[in-house]
């Protein structure tokens, strides 16, 4: 059995409960499935979930990123090709929808699909056939279809970018992945899954756990690239601090951070939002207080109430309290 079966994804929260629900219900059904959801989410742990929850469980999954490859390249990647149908071509090539046959497809990055590959994909959902890059005869398959995308794909099929009629064959049911910011309860389960397996990997006898300060720090941070950068951020800590002895007490963000990097000084202009940069301080310190700033506006802009500013800053109550605290202004605030 396929090792990727033992994969998971790692929550308890309500949304994610929502999706494996969904996931549940429509993984027996012989229908395609539309996984939607931003970078880093796990689209392709949910098609693979999908897939093993499905009676062609035992069958095989492939898997292709319509993104990361040409245009050419993609049609003899999904559907093989006869020799003579490019230079070096010298014998057939079975593509991936023949070698998927009695089981899945997953197709990631699908809204960088061509329109001629789009037209050839919606006849292997229709009818299950094709034929091979300079081949005449006509083959059948059976494979179901989960495709990927974090691209809104109703509104490029408006604008003429996505056949319409593809995008109704493809969304017979269309999963959509919650962010990790929307998530909360799930972060800190998710950073000591990947603290732990980055401390065995370490050699370390156990994981010495976060402080306080770092776990209210992960709480707060917006995750634009959700799990993914998570773990990056996590397995970068671990391995920077170095000490299983004690909690780790530091986060490393952004990696690139370092007293040492080019000067941007001559990156300023007459712009209001340059003139406020301060040349004698580091990068940490001016996103300090530009932090700082952008807390106390909301608050002053709301009668100090911190629910409606955190609102403005699309930031949860804890969120919100987690930045107040780690820039102590607790206790300047006049309501809650």
């Amino acid at each position: 059995m396929d090792r990727n079966q033992t994969q998971r994804m790692i929550g308890e929260s309500s949304a994610l409960s929502d999706v494996f629900d969904q996931v549940s219900q429509v993984a027996p059904l012989n229908r395609p499935v539309l996984v939607v959801g931003e970078r880093g989410t796990g689209k392709e742990l949910i098609a693979e979930r999908l897939h093993f929850l499905s009676t062609r469980w035992d069958a095989p999954i492939l898997k292709v990123n319509c993104g990361a490859i040409s245009e050419t390249l993609l049609d003899a990647d999904l559907f093989g090709y006869e020799p003579g149908a490019f230079t070096g071509a010298n014998k057939i090539h079975k593509g991936r929808f023949e070698r998927a046959d009695e089981g899945t497809l997953f197709l990631d990055e699908l809204g960088n699909m061509s329109a001629q590959l789009q037209e050839k994909l919606l006849r292997v959902i229709e009818y299950g056939e094709f034929e091979r890059l300079g081949g005449q005869k006509t083959l059948k398959v059976n494979v179901r279809i989960i495709a990927a995308t974090n691209e809104h794909l109703p509104e490029l099929a408006r604008n003429g970018k996505f056949r319409e009629d593809l995008l109704d064959r493809l969304a017979f049911d269309v999963i959509t992945i919650p962010p990790l910011r929307s998530r909360e309860n799930d972060i800190l389960r998710l950073a000591e899954h990947f603290a732990v397996s980055m401390s065995t990997e370490l050699g370390w006898e156990v994981f010495p756990g976060f402080s306080l300060d770092v776990q209210d720090e992960l709480r707060a941070l917006p995750f634009y690239g959700n799990v993914r950068e998570l773990k990056n951020i996590v397995e970068r800590s671990v391995y920077r601090w170095g000490n299983p002895l004690e909690e780790i007490n530091h986060l490393v963000v952004d990696p690139f951070e370092s007293p040492w990097k080019p000067s941007s000084n001559h990156l300023q202009s007459s712009t209001s939002k340059t003139e406020s940069l301060d040349p004698t301080l580091g990068f940490s310190e001016q996103v300090a207080r530009l932090e700082v700033s952008l807390l106390t506006q909301a608050l002053d802009k709301n009668d100090q109430h911190q629910g409606k500013a955190a609102d403005v800053l699309g930031l949860t109550y804890h969120q919100f309290r987690s930045q107040l605290r780690k820039h102590g202004l607790i206790g300047k605030d006049k309501a809650g």
